[in-house]
């Protein structure tokens, strides 16, 4: 049996039990919820008009026959059946986009670690190469696929100059069907000073003491790394994988800008035909809007799906810093 001092809870029970029991015993106050509830109204009224508000009317669009001009038709499941069954771009389209995904997020997370890890060992001028790598991010998506367009060009291109000076005869980037997705993969890394300061942080964040006692121990500097360096800054690893396959799915800006127009789609095939494009073209250059709708909601149970399924498996891998604890 228990013994209960004076001065505090019985022995033997758990203190977060007992915070617990004394913030339920804690009195309500109406003036706090009101509170709380007028700081979040601006951002529900927010999310009810320009989030749940469009993705209810896009799932009924996605029911009808709507071509922006004439009132919405329903006509079920058809959009569905056609999009899963009878459109043979929507397979080309996810295919490509895919394929772009398993190039760009792995390469993506290298790049940006190694070059955090770079930085990490910055002391002189690090809050300028932290600006300098950062940068980019703020360039809008269209400037870089212009910039790139001319710095891939596989005539009079500044890459394939470069690679002609050390004897290598440089592809044709943009018009190649094969070069097309490698060369999106090499513009959208480009711009990674995101991922770079968040990875930046995570090493930071990791105790010093552990690299000195893993140097006494002997440990070679991959051996600390694979040991020490991933498996603590594993969160931040997980949560850019999971923010960058989502953006890889969702690319559209750099494909439009180089591949948008009917006359770059003849030389380039449906090896640029990305998801979001095909979404595109059919919303608002063929006006099938029922149609795009059924698209945007597939794309969106693709990503769902997809997210789901990291977080189930990432989570046996990550290590998080509440497990020291």
């Amino acid at each position: 049996m228990a013994t209960v001092s004076a001065a505090g809870p019985a022995l033997g029970d758990d203190p977060r039990r007992t915070r617990a029991r004394a913030a339920r015993r804690r009195k309500y106050d109406p003036r706090e919820t009101r509170a709380a509830f007028a700081f979040l109204t601006p951002w529900i009224i927010g999310f009810l008009v320009f989030t749940l508000g469009p993705m209810i009317w896009s799932l009924y669009l996605s029911l009808t026959r709507y071509n922006l001009v004439d009132s919405p038709q329903f006509v079920g499941l058809k959009n569905y059946k056609r999009m899963l069954g009878e459109d043979p771009r929507v397979a080309t389209a996810l295919f490509n986009t895919f394929v772009y995904a398993v190039l760009y997020v792995p390469l993506a997370i290298v790049v940006a670690l190694g070059l955090a890890m770079l930085l990490d060992r910055v002391t002189r001028g690090a809050g300028f190469f932290r600006t300098a790598y950062y940068l980019p991010v703020m360039t809008p998506g269209v400037a870089v696929a212009v910039m790139f367009s001319l710095l891939l060009n596989g005539n009079y291109g500044l890459v394939n100059r470069a690679l002609s000076v050390i004897g290598i005869q440089g592809p044709q980037w943009l018009t190649d069907p094969a070069w097309i997705k490698p060369s999106i993969v090499l513009m959208s890394l480009w711009s990674l000073g995101g991922a770079i300061v968040i990875f930046l942080a995570a090493l930071k964040n990791v105790p010093r003491e552990l690299y000195e006692a893993a140097s006494i121990d002997g440990a070679s500097s991959w051996r600390r790394f694979r040991s020490i360096t991933l498996p603590m800054i594993s969160s931040a690893v997980f949560f850019q994988v999971i923010v960058l396959t989502i953006y890889a799915l969702q690319m559209f800006d750099k494909v439009f800008v180089l591949f948008g127009n009917p006359g770059s789609q003849t030389y380039a095939g449906n090896s640029s035909l990305f998801y979001t494009l095909y979404l595109f073209q059919q919303a608002f250059q063929k006006l099938n809007m029922g149609y795009a709708s059924a698209l945007a909601w597939l794309l969106f149970v693709i990503v769902m799906v997809i997210t789901v399924i990291q977080v189930k498996v990432g989570n046996r891998f990550v290590y998080y810093e509440s497990e020291r604890k």
